[in-house]
């Protein structure tokens, strides 16, 4: 039997506009491979030695460091990882990224950067090390939540509004209308489509079938689960 296993944990009230949720993953195999959906951005931490890997939808292969942030994904990304593997992350919303990247996330779609260099190595280490000897998903959560308040910029809040808004149209109806959002935004049609790139790394078409795939592959494991 393969000993693979992932947990949880709901971020603090006051980061859940900018994480998704905190994950703490581990697989004692000699190599894990798996693929993973289209999502949003990630900021991966990985607690065991050896190299890992990205073979993303545009046939791009990206080696990953130990420390990194994977940029919002439009496809399916294979990952493939030397194990035994123990790895905590966190997944950024739109507003996250925006207030800790302060990219374009378009600039980084289906792509993996070394966070070292984006936020220093005396923060991003220290944190590693204190990963690495907790014991559960609740233990790295308590760690994270610190780092990510230190991350946030204060840019984040003229962002939230129009975060709020998006999110809201692509919760109210199956197949969102672009010019639903133009009108709940009053921006135009260009001002909509860029404000959507920088932030979520997709015009709003392209968003609105990527989370319609993620709203159907939910509803898929919420039924497989009412059926177990």
């Amino acid at each position: 039997m393969v000993d693979v296993k992932l947990d949880y944990a709901v971020p603090a009230a006051d980061l859940t506009e900018y994480v998704t949720l905190f994950y703490y993953f581990r697989a004692d195999v000699p190599i894990f491979e798996d693929i993973e959906r289209a999502d949003y951005a990630q900021l991966r931490f990985r607690l065991s030695p050896g190299a890992s890997q990205y073979s993303f939808a545009d046939g791009l292969v990206q080696q990953s460091t130990e420390i990194h942030v994977l940029g919002p994904t439009c496809g399916p990304v294979k990952g493939r990882a030397i194990g035994p593997l123990r790895l905590f992350g966190m997944g950024l919303t739109a507003a996250g990224w925006t207030a800790i990247m302060g990219t374009d996330a378009s600039s980084m779609l289906n792509r993996t950067v070394d966070a070292i260099g984006l936020f220093g190595a005396a923060k991003m280490r220290g944190a590693l090390r204190a990963f690495a000897k907790a014991t559960s998903v609740e233990e790295c959560a308590a760690i994270a939540e610190p780092l990510v308040r230190y991350l946030i910029q204060e840019r984040c809040v003229g962002a939230l509004r129009f975060v709020r808004q998006v999110d809201a149209w692509l919760a109210d109806s199956p197949s969102p209308d672009i010019d639903d959002l133009v009108a709940l935004t009053h921006l135009s049609r260009r001002q909509v489509e860029r404000k959507c790139k920088a932030m979520y790394g997709a015009p709003p078409k392209m968003l609105a079938r990527k989370f319609r795939a993620l709203k159907a592959a939910v509803a898929l494991a919420s039924e497989v689960e009412t059926l177990d």
